[in-house]
């Protein structure tokens, strides 16, 4: 029978849950048990797809095509394994599917209410993320913080949850905050006791309590949290503040909260096997060299706008040794800026990531322009593959008028233009080319000696696409179309085998890269900037 581990958060936002879980999963992966996450947000959106990048951070996108939090990012980093679209359950996924129902008649007439209708296609969701993986274990975070008015109906369907599979087949941990007062010098435990009558209030009793800190719990202030919390002593878990993310399971492990998880469940607790994840920390602690690379983007005002790609980049200079440092441009203030060489001094390559819309696009081809004339190793993601083709097409081919049909319906030139299936769509939200899609890779190529493969899986997130009219001309050009989706014959990887490290890609690497196996892409641009010593 799958069990299933719930986590909660109270006091403030931010404290961690997504790492908390991660790390739960981690560790209990490493002693061989299945495992499986879940995100519950309470916002009302269907997903976050539709959702201002600069307001709620990246959209990640799982192999299946879900549209998804961020928190989904960290669970596939830490846990390694490729989650789906039952792992991201919005307040707004819910009711869409309740009053689906309701219209089709399933309620036979009834008065649709929050219980049990709604807390009852929640707590299906629960159960399906157990039936549908087969995990051993699912760990399911619940977003927001407790006392929240949109969260109520999930804590109440988790309460039912555990009267109805019992008590050790269900376990909550609530990760809190323990402030410190610099006038009195004080650790203070009244929030995370008011935080636990809230839930108690709720008709759930945490088994263990995650403690965000950033002095180390003496034995005082633990005995007080398990004596008014009404947790077992060693059930109150530090989570001080660190430096270096990666040690957080490493902090969970010394505190056994894996064992106490296990004994809870009435599973063995079987020898751990997490020497990767060991020499992981040992390599980001002793980071000594640091490479600084050109982000340049139309979201920079919130980094987690970008997250899985600083994420990647990180792991290519963990695999090469060396320190990632992000040189953050602002693509629409970099269209008033004359002096490039100044702009990129110091940089070794340049990123042009995703985005939508005309907004900064001439300042990320200004970019481009400068990477490709420069021979500064270059590295495009979806948007930013579809701009260096009209960069090229204008500056290269001699289209002055090259565009895409994105942000110029009615350009000459449409370099770049909306796939046939996409032109009646309305809807934008879940519409895009979404998830897995094949790729073949033409051999004697970057990408071939990048993958050594000649087929490959990787996630799309975008609606246009290269313009196939416009094929022969480019390649007349010296610009090499090197990966292919044979099924739609459109491209998706292209390449300047004139320039010692130019190639950008149609779908997004960065979701597949993983701390301790960086992606290919991302080790190879690395690689590459790590060869240029300044920049010209």
């Amino acid at each position: 029978m799958t069990k299933y581990v719930f986590v909660t958060g109270g006091v403030v936002s931010g404290l961690g849950k997504g790492i908390t879980a991660s790390s739960i999963g981690l560790l209990l992966k490493s002693r061989g048990y299945k495992v499986f996450m879940q995100k519950f947000d309470p916002y009302i959106n269907v997903d976050p797809g539709t959702m201002s990048p600069i307001q709620h951070g990246e959209v990640f996108v799982t192999a299946d095509g879900t549209e998804t939090d961020l928190d989904l990012g960290h669970y596939e980093r830490f846990i390694d394994e490729e989650l789906n679209y039952s792992s991201s359950i919005t307040t707004g996924k819910i009711y869409s599917s309740v009053i689906e129902k309701e219209r089709r008649c399933e309620y036979l007439g009834g008065t649709v209410q929050i219980v049990p209708h709604i807390t009852n296609e929640i707590k299906s969701k629960v159960y399906e993320a157990g039936s549908s993986s087969k995990a051993d274990i699912v760990i399911t975070e619940i977003g927001g913080t407790i006392g929240d008015i949109e969260s109520l109906a999930f804590i109440e369907a988790l309460r039912q949850i555990r009267y109805e599979l019992g008590i050790h087949n269900t376990f909550f941990v609530h990760v809190t905050l323990i402030p410190y007062t610099f006038g009195s010098g004080e650790l203070k435990t009244k929030p995370t006791q008011h935080s636990v009558i809230e839930l108690r209030s709720l008709g759930i009793q945490p088994d263990a309590m995650v403690c965000r800190t950033p002095l180390p719990l003496n034995d005082e202030i633990k005995k007080k949290l398990s004596l008014y919390c009404s947790i077992p002593n060693n059930n109150v878990i530090e989570a001080i503040d660190v430096k270096n993310v990666y040690q957080i399971p490493l902090n969970f492990l010394n505190q056994k909260i894996d064992q106490i998880i296990l004994k809870h469940f009435g599973l063995p607790v079987k020898k751990i096997n997490i020497k990767d994840w060991e020499k992981l920390v040992e390599t980001v602690d002793n980071l000594n060299d640091e490479i600084e690379i050109a982000l340049v983007g139309k979201y920079v005002e919130l980094h987690d706008a970008y997250l899985s790609i600083m994420e990647a980049l990180k792991h290519a200079g963990y695999k090469h040794k060396v320190k990632i440092k992000i040189n953050w441009i602002d693509a629409e203030e970099l269209e008033k800026k004359t002096n490039l060489k100044q702009v990129f001094k110091n940089s070794k390559g340049i990123l042009v990531p995703g985005g939508f819309g005309a907004r900064g696009t001439i300042g990320k081809m200004k970019a481009i322009k400068y990477a490709r004339e420069n021979n500064i190793p270059f590295f495009g993601i979806c948007f930013g593959l579809q701009l260096a083709i009209i960069e090229f097409a204008k500056n290269v081919c001699g289209l002055s008028k090259a565009s895409s049909t994105e942000f110029d319906e009615n350009c000459e030139e449409p370099i770049i233009d909306l796939m046939e299936e996409q032109k009646a769509i309305v809807n934008k939200g879940g519409t895009l080319r979404l998830g897995n899609y094949e790729c073949k890779i033409m051999k004697n190529t970057l990408a071939y000696e990048i993958y050594k493969q000649e087929r490959i899986l990787e996630r799309h997130r975008h609606r246009y696409e290269f313009n196939n009219k416009y094929k022969e001309l480019l390649e007349s050009k010296g610009m090499i179309f090197s990966g292919i989706n044979e099924k739609s014959n459109l491209v998706e990887i292209i390449e300047l085998p004139s320039h010692p490290h130019f190639i950008a890609c149609q779908f997004h690497p960065e979701f597949k890269s993983r701390p301790t196996r960086c992606h290919p892409l991302f080790d190879s641009f690395i690689k590459a900037c790590i060869k240029i010593k300044t920049v010209k």
